[in-house]
């Protein structure tokens, strides 16, 4: 840290050493190499040329720490904000209320995590028998859910967000008592200064430091930038777990119609402003918008029933649950694309009207316009605000489909043929995140970090670079696990007497080893790659077995881990069983994991349309999909699955992968290479 760089000056280092210094005694802890390598690093990348940077921080570095104490320094000396943003809810509270517990800072979360106050009032309120009632009465579990709600918010006993609420919340009953922008009645709501999303937002207003999720974020920049979070010119961009980004980037940029919901809706709105205008006397401006959606909309159901017509005659492939048609390189044929292109321009107007419609009756609420019955206007804007924004959004799939695909996107038709009433879906996801991120964050923001222990594949930064957007010229560095892994832990590999190229016979193998391999410690996880052989293998085990496993999908994974947790406490042996979400992310430290069981290399489900798609470019432009993305992702969700073992330097076990292709093919060596220094057992 006292190597002095462009842009890194004199006064920076000394306030980063100090506060590491302090931060140090403060907690009795001594310097590690890694984490002090790991601030310089930042300091220099974030002070330097464009100033993004990405670092990989093994297991043990102490990351978290790291970048604080490195970006938020260097923030306040430039009069700048902090954003530390983290791939969930879950690692976001954990940074927010366990890793920084000594700064001034905000935990900033979408709105549609806090409880709406006007919402949960109406539905409290609901009169079935009032004219042009809003709303569908509650179910009655959910009304006993709003009820105790409504108690403990007017109590003080809980703060309106989903995160603390005490117990779980049926499926289908939070929706109707949250909100979004495009339904929020701001400053005119009765319940404004009660709001629980506009208190988080003020806490963000004045937050040195700002702790979100990537969701938020990407969320936020989609809107333009700075409206939810700080204005991105002016901030420090802190990305943990930044291999998440891409994904998370395409998720949020992706848009699905389900195309014979539309013509329902389009009804819904036409049947909702026809009974404002009955409502409010029909008032002029609802009678113009009224005959101006009929203008507009009058074509689409027409033009959805041929759309409707012509995927339903596509080639469709797949099993009793799912259904898709992939458009090869993401090209909308001409038929469709010629029906698609007015629909997205159909309810590109749909949504301007409503638009239209939402400021007049902001003007009603202001006294600027004078309807009858103007005191009950307001529970209005909150529905027009969302069929508004529904309307955007069918407006943005069918635009896409209407330019024949000419963005670079996967592109599909996917339906439930188990169900003849099934509607069918379609979806533009693109191909390239990179792009969306670099026109959206690393152009305009202050300076950013990209950081997580799992960013390298195959050892290098090139895969995550290419779909993160960025370029080769940013600052890169990767520092070591502090770990002695050839001491602590074992990757062993069995000798198999089948391939996984054989599917049956590898699944019959692996639930006859599984037994076995279990009794060797007292906790264990087991990951698979396939729902197929997972749930195979669960059916095969022996009762004894089968009674100690904790089964993905048979609780939700908190409830999993709790129990699983429970069970090693009391002395008891216990295993958990799950797929790709339980390889990352799981917190078991000690005796709570002492064997890591992986059922196969996990290379990606060769079904999905979005990587069947990228396959399908890099082909079309001679590249290799399988050296270029099958394998490289490979070895990161290798490298993922193995890092469960070991979370702290008092670890140890084994790691156990049924899978000797890892050994037998070329492409093994390259794996192998990527994991950590494990004693290795074959």
């Amino acid at each position: 840290m006292s190597e002095t760089h462009a842009g890194l000056t004199d006064e920076m280092k000394v306030e980063i050493q100090e506060a590491y210094r302090r931060w140090l005694g403060n907690r009795g802890f001594k310097p590690r190499r890694g984490q002090r390598q790991m601030i310089a690093d930042i300091a220099r990348g974030l002070t330097d040329g464009d100033r993004l940077c990405v670092v990989e921080a093994g297991t043990g570095t102490g990351k978290t720490a790291a970048y604080c104490l490195a970006a938020i320094p260097i923030a306040k000396a430039q009069d700048k904000r902090v954003v530390i943003s983290t791939a969930t809810v879950a690692l976001q509270e954990q940074v927010a209320l366990r890793d920084l517990p000594d700064l001034q800072r905000a935990l900033a979360k979408g709105r549609n995590r806090y409880l709406c106050p006007k919402r949960l009032d109406d539905r409290l309120a609901y009169d079935p028998d009032r004219d042009g009632a809003l709303f569908a009465p509650p179910e009655a579990e959910h009304l006993a859910v709003y009820r105790r709600m409504d108690t403990l918010f007017a109590r003080g006993s809980w703060d309106g967000d989903l995160d603390s609420w005490d117990d779980s919340v049926p499926p289908g009953a939070w929706s109707p008592v949250t909100n979004d922008r495009a339904g929020c009645l701001g400053r005119r709501c009765a319940y404004y200064h009660q709001c629980p999303a506009l208190r988080a937002r003020s806490d963000t207003a004045e937050a040195d430091v700002v702790v979100a999720n990537h969701d938020l974020v990407l969320t936020d920049l989609r809107i333009g930038g700075g409206v939810v979070l700080p204005d991105p010119a002016e901030t420090l961009f802190v990305l943990d777990e930044a291999h998440h980004l891409p994904d998370k980037t395409r998720d949020r940029f992706t848009s699905h119609v389900a195309v014979r919901g539309c013509s329902e809706w389009i009804r819904e709105i036409a049947s909702s402003v026809d009974t404002m205008a009955r409502r409010f006397d029909q008032p002029r401006e609802v009678q113009r918008a009224r005959e101006r959606l009929a203008d507009e909309a009058g074509d689409a159901p027409d033009l959805i029933a041929n759309v409707d017509t012509i995927i339903r005659d596509l080639p469709f492939q797949g099993d009793e649950q799912t259904e898709t048609y992939r458009f090869p390189l993401g090209e909308i044929p001409d038929e469709l694309a010629e029906m698609a292109a007015p629909l997205g321009r159909s309810f590109g107007n749909v949504a301007g009207i409503l638009g239209d419609l939402g400021e007049d009756i902001e003007e009603v609420m202001e006294g600027n316009l004078d309807w009858s019955h103007a005191d009950q206007v307001e529970a209005w804007l909150p529905t027009i605000g969302q069929l508004a924004s529904r309307a955007a959004g069918a407006e943005a799939l069918f635009s896409d489909y209407g330019a024949h695909g000419e963005a670079m996107a996967a592109r599909w038709a996917s339906r439930r043929p188990s169900d003849a009433r099934s509607d069918v879906e379609l979806t533009s996801a693109p191909l390239a995140p990179g792009e969306i991120l670099k026109e959206n964050l690393w152009e305009t923001c202050h300076g950013a970090l990209a950081t997580s222990a799992t960013l390298c594949a195959l050892g290098r930064f090139d895969r995550f670079l290419e779909s993160a957007g960025l370029g080769d010229e940013v600052g890169q560095s990767r520092i070591a696990s502090p770990f002695d892994f050839p001491r602590i832990a074992t990757f062993s590999v069995p000798r198999m007497g089948a391939d996984p190229s054989d599917a049956r016979a590898h699944t019959e193998e692996v639930a006859s080893r599984l037994p076995g391999l279990l009794d060797r410690e007292p906790s264990a996880l087991v990951l698979f790659t396939s729902w197929r052989q997972f749930d195979l293998v669960i059916e095969s085990l022996p009762e004894e077995v089968r009674e100690r496993c904790h089964v993905q999908g048979e609780r939700s994974k908190q409830r999993l881990v709790r129990d699983h947790r429970a069970a090693v406490d009391r002395g008891e042996s216990s295993y958990l069983f799950g797929l790709a979400s339980f390889a990352e992310g799981l917190d078991l430290p000690g005796d709570y994991c002492r064997h890591v069981i992986i059922t196969k290399i996990p290379f990606a489900v060769p079904d999905d349309p979005v990587d069947q798609a990228v396959s399908e470019w890099l082909e079309k432009h001679g590249r290799n999909p399988f050296m270029e993305l099958s394998l490289p992702d490979a070895s990161l969700r290798l490298v993922q699955a193995c890092g469960r073992l070991i979370r702290h330097e008092t670890d140890g076990g084994w790691i156990t992968l049924l899978d000797r292709r890892i050994l037998t093919r070329r492409y093994g060596e390259s794996l192998l290479a990527a994991l950590p220094p494990y004693r290795l057992d074959t």
